[in-house]
């Protein structure tokens, strides 16, 4: 007779994503990841697969949840300008979070070793960096933006801008140095 999960896979990878985002791939052995999931090993192989697996779900999982934040940010109808603060504020240490980006740490790690975590966080940036390339686009339709801006091109500086805000915050103990450096990409839209 088959055991019935005693566990839900989503909060489980939940789980599996806060300690790799606090810890990294690396540094998290399958010992880590039973004792603070909260399940048996044999459940995380029968249910995920490999350690390796589990991390892609996890990322996987993030991703979309993210995107789902962001792709709810740009579509609120507010002024682009303000969408734009939004999303560069969204990069602030957040409580209860681990500092940066599950994605950012996940490419700065594992990128050029692994070919399918840089596959996944190309993407990632890429979907992001489309949005804000649409962002552009409307702010400029609505007059809101100057229409000499390269939506291209403004659109791969605020994502650069972006990557490196979620990078600097893990460091970074001065919030007041981080709102100045979005007040002057911002000061680059007038």
């Amino acid at each position: 007779m088959a055991r019935t999960k005693e566990f839900e896979v989503n909060e489980v990878l939940d789980k599996a994503i806060q300690l790799f985002w606090m810890q990294g791939y690396e540094k998290t052995s399958m010992q880590d990841l039973v004792d603070f999931m909260g399940i048996h090993r044999r459940s995380i192989y029968d249910t995920f697969g490999d350690k390796h697996v589990l991390y892609m779900k996890a990322l996987q999982r993030y991703e979309s949840t993210q995107y789902k934040k962001m792709r709810f940010l740009v579509e609120k109808q507010e002024p682009v300008r303000e969408l734009i603060r939004q999303f560069l504020e969204s990069s602030m240490r957040k409580e209860g979070e681990p500092q940066g980006c599950f994605i950012v740490n996940s490419g700065v790690e594992l990128g050029v070793l692994d070919p399918e975590v840089a596959s996944l966080v190309e993407n990632s940036y890429s979907k992001t960096e489309k949005l804000l390339y649409d962002l552009v686009q409307t702010g400029q339709q609505r007059g809101e933006l100057r229409a000499s801006l390269e939506p291209q091109a403004i659109s791969h500086y605020l994502m650069n801008a972006w990557l490196g805000l979620r990078t600097m915050v893990k460091t970074a103990t001065d919030q007041g140095k981080l709102t100045s450096i979005i007040h002057t990409i911002l000061n680059t839209l007038d």
